[in-house]
């Protein structure tokens, strides 16, 4: 009798213990470590993605990146509580909605950071000094910088752009002048994107000119979205030049098909900031981009592409 109440006991809490790994997972933002897959970039753009070692050292970096990168995310849903219970979409995040108790924001990033301290260990110390000052950058912005407008998406696309720095680090492949130059511009537009996007319903039924909780006022909309889209154009400008450049003949047997990518970046990027235009771009643009249908036809068009090209 009492091991069939027991068993009736861990039946009724199975859901429940699901349903809270299944919230946790939402405040860590597990979904958002795809971006982080932004490591893997510079193996990827060598040709080298066969070295069985640089691939385990990809990853390594890839998981300490994430966990650093979610007890940042956690941080930054504590600080930013007051505002996301006001957001028409973020007040629906765990502990904004109150789903996931608030002692999960303390206690959980000290364990995240230690982990990603130790796996970050295996690596050339330059990734730990990396992690470290993206922590700080992160919580920097989370606690000062994202009030500060154009600084806050200068900062954003710094993020992005540093996750390729860690990558590089991880496996010893040196970025590119041409990388880094391509990664400034077409980051910044995601990151206005991202910015915009957040922006554009508290601005619809805000009634002052400026929006709670940033340094942006609703006439800034227009601004930055011209910005935004400058940027992403002018990114495909670089990868023309790059196209055209001698390292492009270095690695590729036919660089001429490169050519295609320019119109495919060009679609993808006037895609994505018409539906931003739209509001219908409720999350963040790389994440965004591996769910949308549209957005996986291009990729898959872009990679074949390459392989043509290589």
């Amino acid at each position: 009798m009492g091991n069939q109440i027991k068993k009736c006991e861990w039946q009724r809490e199975m859901p429940r213990f699901w349903k809270t790994l299944a919230t946790l997972a939402k405040a860590i933002r597990l979904h958002h470590w795809l971006k982080n897959l932004l490591l893997f970039v510079p193996l990827i753009i060598a040709h080298r993605i066969e070295e069985t070692q640089l691939i385990i050292n990809a990853f390594a970096g890839f998981i300490s990146f994430s966990l650093c990168a979610s007890s940042v995310y956690l941080v930054n849903d504590i600080t930013d509580l007051k505002a996301d219970k006001m957001h028409p979409v973020k007040r629906r995040r765990p502990f904004a909605s109150g789903k996931l108790p608030l002692y999960f924001g303390f206690i959980l990033p000290p364990i995240f950071l230690a982990i990603a301290t130790v796996i970050a260990l295996s690596l050339p110390m330059t990734f730990l000094q990396l992690i470290a000052i993206y922590l700080l950058i992160s919580l920097t912005y989370s606690l000062k910088l994202k009030k500060i407008p154009l600084i806050d998406v200068l900062i954003l696309a710094g993020l992005y752009t540093l996750r390729l720095f860690a990558g590089s680090v991880a496996t010893g492949i040196p970025i590119s002048f041409w990388l880094l130059a391509f990664s400034m511009f077409i980051f910044l537009s995601l990151a206005i994107i991202k910015r915009y996007s957040e922006l554009q319903p508290i601005a619809e039924k805000q009634a002052s000119a400026h929006i709670p909780g940033r340094g942006y006022h609703i006439n800034d909309l227009a601004t930055i979205q011209v910005f935004g889209i400058c940027s992403g154009y002018i990114s495909i400008l670089v990868l023309a030049l790059y196209i055209n450049s001698d390292q492009v003949h270095a690695l590729y047997r036919q660089p001429y098909i490169l050519w295609a990518l320019c119109p495919i970046f060009l679609y993808w990027i006037s895609y994505a900031w018409m539906l931003a235009g739209r509001g219908e771009m409720v999350e963040d643009p790389l994440i965004f981009a591996l769910r949308d249908q549209h957005s996986l036809v291009v990729g898959f068009i872009t990679l074949f592409v390459i392989y043509w090209a290589t």
